[in-house]
């Protein structure tokens, strides 16, 4: 098994495709600097500090925040339930993130939401911002074995500010040690930050996908929540959450606002820097007073004779004011400002082939220059085409080149005529920047072909029967296809054309009408079942039959042609 970090760039490297983020998700995030943990190596132990028994986070939450409501204006399906814009987004891109690395766990981003929901509820009242951080810390109760699991402290406060325990951090609520391993950049800012609800949401999935679980599997999805959190109660509220959006809808809320509630109080331990002690002057206790002595006359100075002339004033210099040194302004890194379409923004294939060119997009950053190595995410959306795909997979993540331009190889068309929409976004920081080509699949061409390679021959007074033909398209079978059978001749521009009527009547014919009393010369046969099979009616000669060569063509209505041989041969005379 490789390490995780060689397999997330191994994906954007050989170009593997995702698993995909939902319709209303227009993108992902990838891991841009992933973690050095194997999510596919070993699951977290069961007595690891993240699979104890933590209980309630008990975080505290007011009524208002514990509950979001979905907006009365909010278009949204009957019972869904509202999610933070910023949290939603978040859960979204992990869910496409993990499935470029692990594509064989098949998180679904729904069970990230219900951890959110049950953690933090969406980091609502802590101040969610775009970027995915929180105005205010989300800290755990403190793990000290007093009603909770005890676990002493692994990450000397850095993230929980406390140094003798350690506390539950982030809207995902992550031990330390459990982040330390498993905490991953879910935005692209270079950072892993368990309070910052991109990471956290990655970090978590990577974490629920270990020792290559596959969460389709109900008894792995089941393992992977504990391993979480060993409470069955925990599981079974996750589990609810996760059910409610799946099946219940979701709609997406504004991020709420701070609330004004404490945070949970951290417990005394961090040092506390002493002020430096200022030196105190203290009084001289009184000593028994002495016997004063009289004082001594004091001899009057002799009076100063004036100098003759009084001395001129020096005048005094300017003095010169310093100049203050520059402080040299960094300008600001660049960022990425839009992504752009390379070429034409419509693409086409014939229905189960590739497309020939490759969909392209530019990154450009703040300052005008490319983006270069920027996560591009390309998803398949709105598809009537019958599952065009990249490989198996809707959604395909890469990497810009050195002239910030990304490529999307490897798209196929779906197997019949229709639209699609292509959707490549690349994210910044903050904001996200979607283009969006327009796919179009046409109906790739009929094929007609005869079973067998045999001459067609028939025997004056006798018919012709069991003439099978095979309708594929795109090596597909070809069901419903409906053709007319005619015999044929050529014109003088040498084009194919019904028989004239005088002909019609010395050559091979269809039976029509009633009781097959009538001679045609041309008759619609059965429709193409499942297989493509096409079965042509029986073709009679009568007596009267002049042998010779006759031509019958098979069309269908969108003009595919095919054009067989039939040898009319004369009766053998009879024996004396």
């Amino acid at each position: 098994m490789k390490p995780l970090h060689r397999h997330l760039v191994n994906t954007s490297r050989k170009v593997l495709c995702t698993a995909a983020l939902a319709a209303s998700l227009t993108t992902a995030a990838v891991a841009t600097t992933p973690s050095t943990a194997d999510a596919g190596e070993s699951e977290p132990s069961p007595d690891s500090p993240q699979a104890t028994d933590r209980g309630d986070a008990r975080l505290d939450l007011p009524a208002p925040m514990a509950d979001p409501q979905v907006p009365p204006t909010t278009t949204a399906p009957g019972g869904a339930s509202g999610i933070p814009g910023t949290a939603l987004d978040a859960y979204k891109r992990a869910e496409l993130s993990v499935a470029a690395a692990l594509p064989g766990c098949k998180l679904p981003w729904q069970l990230l939401a219900g951890i959110g929901r049950v953690e933090s509820v969406h980091a609502s009242g802590y101040g969610l911002k775009p970027d995915g951080s929180t105005d205010k810390p989300i800290r755990g109760p403190r793990l000290d074995g007093n009603g909770f699991a005890e676990v002493r402290d692994t990450d000397q406060g850095e993230w929980d500010a406390d140094t003798s325990y350690d506390r539950a951090v982030g809207p995902m609520q992550f031990i330390p040690s459990t982040w330390k391993k498993w905490g991953a950049d879910g935005n692209g800012d270079t950072k892993r930050d368990p309070n910052n609800i991109y990471d956290a949401a990655l970090g978590a999935g990577l974490y629920l996908c270990a020792g290559d679980r596959d969460l389709s599997d109900p008894a792995a999805l089941d393992r992977a929540i504990l391993s979480y959190n060993n409470s069955r109660e925990y599981v079974n509220t996750v589990l609810g959450y996760m059910k409610q959006y799946k099946d219940g809808g979701v709609s997406e809320i504004p991020n709420p606002p701070v609330g004004n509630y404490p945070t949970p109080p951290v417990t005394g331990t961090l040092p506390t820097p002493t002020p430096p002690r200022q030196p105190v002057t203290r009084p001289t206790p009184n000593p028994t007073p002495a016997p004063s002595k009289p004082a001594t006359p004091t001899t009057p100075a002799k009076p100063t004779t004036p100098p003759a002339e009084p001395s001129k004033p020096t005048t005094p210099t300017t003095p010169t004011t310093p100049t203050t040194p520059t402080t040299p302004t960094t300008p600001p890194a660049a960022t990425l400002a839009k992504v752009e379409l390379v070429g034409a923004s419509g693409i086409t294939a014939e229905a189960g082939s590739a497309f020939t060119a490759a969909p392209k997009v530019k990154a450009v950053l703040s300052d005008g220059k490319p983006a270069k190595n920027q996560v591009v995410v390309f998803v398949v959306g709105d598809d009537t085409t019958g599952a065009t795909r990249f490989g198996t997979s809707d959604s395909l993540v890469v990497r810009t080149d050195d002239q910030g331009i990304a490529a999307a190889p490897g798209l196929k068309a779906g197997t019949k005529a229709g639209t699609f929409t292509l959707r490549a976004t690349a994210y910044g920081s903050v904001n996200e920047y979607t283009v969006t080509f327009k796919g179009t699949v046409t109906a790739a061409p009929v094929v007609l072909a005869r079973k067998g390679t045999e001459q067609l021959d028939v025997v004056v007074g006798k018919s012709l029967t069991g003439v099978e033909l095979f309708a594929t398209a795109a090596g597909q079978p070809v069901t419903g296809l409906k053709a007319t059978a005619g015999l044929v001749e050529k014109d003088e521009a040498g084009k194919w054309q019904p028989v004239k009527p005088e002909a019609a009547a010395k050559g091979p014919y269809f039976k029509g009408g009633k009781d097959g009393a009538e001679k045609l010369t041309a008759i619609e046969p059965a429709a193409t079942g499942a297989d493509g099979k096409l079965v042509l009616p029986e073709l009679f000669t009568a007596p009267e039959t002049l042998p010779g060569t006759y031509h019958l063509r098979i069309l269908t209505a969108e003009g595919v042609a095919l054009v067989l041989e039939v040898k009319v041969t004369a009766a053998p005379a009879p024996q004396a």
